[in-house]
Formats: C-alpha cells, sequence, structure tokens
C-alpha cells in the first residue's frame, strides 16, 4: 500500500511512499525499545551536545525543509522557513534547561534521605499533523528524548517527506539509529501501534475525532497520553483597545498558516465602539493578500493542505450564511485554495461560531462590555487559548482566571513557545508540552525513601 503527498497549489503527485507492514512495524519498535536501554543512561551532557547539532543540522537545511513544507501543505515559504528556525530554538532550549528540568529533587521528611527523581518510560510514540509538520514534531521530540526517552513518529500521510526530513535531522547529528525513527502508515492503522506492548505512551495532536480514538485506546491499555486537539480561540476586543494594534494581531492570529493552527483567532468578539472600523480594516487587509505559488516567495496566502479540507471550509461557511450570517469578502473556493473569508453578523449555533475553522475565515460577533465577552468566549466546547487587545493590561489580567482556557494572551496572539506550557481544557485535549511541565509528562515521577 502506498500513501501520497500531493502539492495542494496544483494538485499533482510530488511522491508515493511504500506503508510499513505490520511485521516492519514490529522490527521498528523493537529496535527503538532496545536503543532505550542504552540511551537512557548516557548523560544530559551527551544528549545535550547532539541536540544543539540538530540545531545546526535544521539551520544548514532550512531551505530544503522549507521547501519541503511548502510542497507539502502549501504553506508560503517565508512561514515554512521560520516553521524549521523555530525547531532550532527548541532543541537548543532543551538542550540547555532539561538537565535542570529534571535533576532530582530532594524533599525534607522524616527520612534519613527523600527525594524525587525522573525517570524515562521507554518508547513513545507520537501520531503528529500536517499543519506545521516539523514544528509539531520538534515540541514534542526534543524533550521526550532528552528525557532518556526514545521516539517513534507517525506523521500524517500527505507530509511523508517532512517525516523523512526529520528522521534525517536526527541521523546526520550524530544520534542513534534508532533513537527516533518514521512509521509509514494511514490514519486507520495509527491506533493499532499503540497496543504493542513496547509502547510506554504516546501523544498526539490532532482533531478531536482522533483524540477521542487515541485516549480510548491508550486508556484500554492503561497508557499515558498528551492530547493537543483542536480549539476556537476567541480575540476579543475591548473599548478601551487600540484599534489599529487590535486590527493587527487580530488578522495575523487568524491568517497565519492560511488559519491552519489550532490556536489561531477564530472567533472575533468585538466591542460596539468599534465594531464597524474593526471589520473595515481587517477586511482592508484580508483583501490585499495574494495567492501566488508558495515557493515563489510573493504568496502572502496558501491553499488548504488538501482538497477536502477547503470543501469543508466551504460548507461550514454556506451553512452560516443559510442560517443568517452576512458575507463580507470572500467565500469562493477553487481546488484546495479558498478566499479568505470575513463574516459578521454571526451568532451562536451558527458553524462559524460553534465549530472549529481550520481555514482564512474571520467571523465577527459585536459585543457591549466585557462580562458578555468572556460569556461569549466560554460559550465553546473547545478550551485552548484567548487573546484580549486592551488598553488597561493589568485589569483584564487579574480576570484571567474566568476564561476557560488553557492560555490567556493579552495584546497578542496565543502562541507557542518553548519556555512556557502548552495545551488545553475540554475537548482542546489534556496534558501539557514544552517548557517544564511538557518534559515532565513523559517521565516516570519515582519517589526514593532512605530511612
Amino acid at each position: 500500500m502506498k500513501v501520497q503527498s500531493v502539492n495542494p497549489w496544483n494538485l499533482e503527485v510530488i511522491e508515493a511512499f511504500e506503508t510499513h507492514t505490520a511485521e516492519q512495524v514490529d522490527t521498528i519498535i523493537n529496535a527503538v525499545d532496545e536503543e532505550f536501554h542504552d540511551w537512557k543512561k548516557t548523560s544530559f551532557e551527551h544528549r545535550a551536545a547532539l541536540m544543539n547539532k540538530a540545531s545546526d543540522v535544521l539551520l544548514k537545511n532550512k531551505q530544503k525543509y522549507g521547501e519541503h513544507i511548502s510542497l507539502e501543505m502549501g504553506k508560503p515559504i517565508a512561514e515554512a522557513i521560520a516553521e524549521v528556525e523555530k525547531c532550532a530554538w527548541c532543541c537548543r532550549y532543551y538542550a540547555d534547561n532539561a538537565a535542570d528540568f529534571l535533576s532530582p529533587k530532594v524533599i525534607e521528611t522524616d527520612a534519613a534521605k527523600s527525594l524525587v527523581r525522573y525517570d524515562p518510560l521507554g518508547v513513545i510514540y507520537a501520531i503528529m499533523p500536517w499543519n506545521f509538520p516539523l514544528w509539531q514534531v520538534f515540541r514534542f521530540a526534543a524533550p521526550t528524548m532528552m528525557a532518556g526517552n526514545t521516539a517513534i513518529l507517525k506523521h500524517a500521510p500527505n507530509v511523508t517527506r517532512c517525516a523523512i526530513d526529520i528522521e534525517e535531522v536526527f541521523a546526520e547529528a550524530g544520534f542513534p539509529e534508532n533513537a527516533f525513527r518514521v512509521l509509514i502508515l494511514d490514519n486507520e492503522n495509527a491506533s493499532k501501534v499503540i497496543e504493542h506492548s513496547l509502547i510506554r505512551a504516546v501523544s498526539l495532536t490532532g482533531s478531536e475525532r482522533a483524540g477521542e480514538a487515541v485516549a480510548s485506546t491508550a486508556g484500554g491499555v492503561l497508557k499515558p497520553s498528551v492530547l493537543e486537539l483542536g480549539g476556537s480561540n476567541a480575540v476579543i476586543v475591548l473599548e478601551d483597545a487600540d484599534l489599529e494594534q487590535a486590527v493587527d494581531t487580530g488578522f495575523k492570529s487568524r491568517m497565519l498558516n492560511t488559519g491552519q493552527s489550532c490556536i489561531a483567532g477564530k472567533r472575533f468578539l468585538v466591542h460596539e465602539k468599534h465594531f464597524d472600523a474593526y471589520v473595515e480594516r481587517f477586511t482592508e487587509k484580508v483583501n490585499a493578500l495574494k495567492f501566488a505559488d508558495p515557493l515563489s516567495g510573493d504568496a502572502t496566502i496558501g491553499p488548504l493542505a488538501r482538497v477536502d479540507l477547503a470543501e469543508g471550509i466551504e460548507r461550514q461557511v454556506d451553512t452560516s450564511l443559510e442560517k443568517g450570517a452576512k458575507l463580507v469578502t470572500g467565500g469562493k473556493r477553487d481546488g484546495a485554495k479558498y478566499e479568505a473569508t470575513v463574516l459578521t453578523n454571526v451568532t451562536p449555533g451558527m458553524p462559524a461560531f460553534d465549530e472549529e475553522l481550520f481555514g482564512p475565515v474571520a467571523p465577527f460577533v459585536k459585543i457591549s462590555s466585557f462580562d458578555e465577552a468572556i460569556e461569549l468566549s466560554n460559550r465553546s466546547s473547545f478550551g485552548l487559548g484567548v487573546t484580549i487587545c486592551t488598553g488597561n493590561a493589568e485589569a483584564v489580567a487579574a480576570r484571567a482566571h474566568e476564561f476557560d482556557e488553557g492560555a490567556v494572551f493579552i495584546n497578542e496572539l496565543v502562541k507557542s513557545d518553548p519556555r512556557l506550557p502548552f495545551g488545553g481544557i475540554k475537548r482542546s485535549g489534556f496534558g501539557r508540552e514544552l517548557s517544564l511541565d511538557g518534559i515532565r509528562e513523559f517521565v516516570n515521577v519515582k519517589t526514593v525513601y532512605v530511612k
């Protein structure tokens, strides 16, 4: 069986890859487990040296890896190269900090000595999506491997070349051959790997449906999992916000990666004082976006990663219009290309409000107060993050606890940063990636008591 990479810009097949057989999968998992027993004995200094080399490899090859990202999922080349650079940063961050994050913690008790250790678990299995095909993987792999685990990646089939690139990064950096391996599988066979006796835990970034399947399978065999799922983040613009700054922040939040980001702003709750002017300025920016070949350097917006994804956005917008939303601009599809779209008159009960819009569609809701904004923001099955634009950041920060979210960003778009924990609540998943919290997800927190 084969999986294909298809260029979403022109819908041409780039490459086809043979999927691994069940026998090959078993062989690879066994090899990665065997390597774990040596890798866990290495020092943090040794792992850090290799992880810094991985950072160097990424930067050296950022043009090539960026081109592969653009070809396979349609991201403008400048954004693709920036993604590779962010992966290099993540590698260096964990190379610098893993030893401190996982150093044993002495705790005073009635024992002669008592402490907590953070020991690696074994082979960790990652199921990763196509929207940030390198970043999603490195923010998992860098902490996981620095903790002393080994890793297996099952990537989205449409970015298989990117998966092979990641394997190449670790090999070129000098990691042992089986410290990180790629499995080429279709989505239907991905969950079966979780049940393998040598897989110790699983990390998924993906859809709600995928999260339900993985959580069910992992729970059925009592294995820990981290789920980073969808989001329907609100961008709240309060009465005291700086209008131009708020427009810039909201526009970047919505249109980065052609809107294909779990942490993108997907519902705009704008105070009535600013509403008309905000929509007008936002629409001007939308209309200035340019479709072009993502590799050309001229594109400021790309296609969606697959035709079926563009068709899904088209259905959500069309249904919202049927329910009373107003189309300000956009709304047309050509293959995998979907125009950046602005909707007003959006209300709860419409797909544009209730569902995750994984594409360049900005739905606007008029609000009259911060209290109303909080209520509408929380009226979602998701809980990943929220952006609030205000002239009184201190007052807004004092109410951060009122948001049912994993992150509250004030006067900035929600973004992932190696220095800060990342993850959501409700149907946005559970567990955390990045920072200290992320590296401790896949370790055995072990109590040692000496009398």
